[in-house]
């Protein structure tokens, strides 16, 4: 009979070579503790910022100038030490001391001020590989709800706004620069929106890049134009298609949770 792994050992069996880009909203759903995060090598302490975490290899950030870089370069393949607190949800910190290789030091590209350490575990505690299985499982579903959502767009209205906790605040950034826009449908995959002034219609297959204001999140996603219509009145209609975003997956997910639970509700 074979032994199917639970618990944190199912999490490594799953995960074992992904990794967490430690976004905003990554850090923030993680509940990692910022003021709790440091190598140390002997009898120095640098404090740090999550950049990458897996399961296996971490990269992380530090504010260090190029002598400190050049003098860390003597701990690569030796032993340091990784402390790291996690809060996730309203539980207690949880406290992890990793051992781990240090594997190389070296400039963030583009900030010499800033150092990358990439580290190795020596092994991977059961807390940690929770909170990242946990993690990783719910973007999975995400992005299987966010496939289903993306069928069906919603209409934006003030009652619709109030549900979502929508700012009535967006953007298109282009080369040309960034101007608002008003969103009139959506979903999860789709975005149709109006532009009044100067603007312009776009080419079909045109990278752009939109900013969304919720109460919850300000989601930053990329997007492909679909198609880009000038109207009446020097009105621009343009439907973009979006990448996976798991804020905004999350956002259209709470709404339709809302109209389910509440019909009346829905617009």
């Amino acid at each position: 009979m074979v032994n199917i792994p639970t618990g944190p050992a199912q999490y490594l069996a799953r995960f074992a070579d992904q990794s967490v880009a430690c976004s905003q909203y990554a850090l923030a759903k993680l509940g990692v503790d910022r003021s709790h995060c440091f190598l140390k090598m002997d009898d120095y302490i640098i404090l740090c910022a999550p950049f990458q975490l897996g399961f296996k290899r971490a990269i992380f950030l530090a504010s260090l100038s190029k002598q400190e870089l050049t003098f860390f370069q003597r701990y690569v393949n030796g032993i340091v030490g990784l402390s790291i607190a996690f809060a996730p949800g309203k539980q207690e910190p949880i406290k992890l001391y990793i051992r781990c290789t240090l594997v190389t030091v070296g400039p963030m590209k583009g900030r010499d001020n800033v150092g990358l350490f990439v580290v190795d575990f020596k092994n991977t505690p059961d807390d940690m590989a929770s909170i990242l299985g946990n993690y990783l499982e719910t973007q999975e579903r995400f992005k299987i709800l966010s496939e289903d959502y993306g069928k069906t767009l919603i209409r934006m209205s003030a009652e619709v706004a109030k549900l979502l906790g929508y700012n009535m605040y967006a953007t298109i950034t282009e080369p040309a620069g960034s101007r608002r826009i008003q969103i009139y449908n959506f979903n999860t995959k789709k975005l149709e929106h109006l532009e009044a002034g100067l603007a312009q219609a776009r080419t079909a297959g045109t990278s752009v890049a939109y900013q969304l204001y919720f109460k919850k999140y300000r989601i930053s996603t990329a997007g492909s134009i679909e198609s880009s219509t000038m109207l009446p009145k020097g009105i621009v209609r343009t439907v973009a298609n979006l990448s996976f975003s798991p804020e905004l997956a999350e956002i259209v997910d709470d709404y339709w949770f809302h109209t389910r639970s509440n019909p009346s509700a829905q617009a």
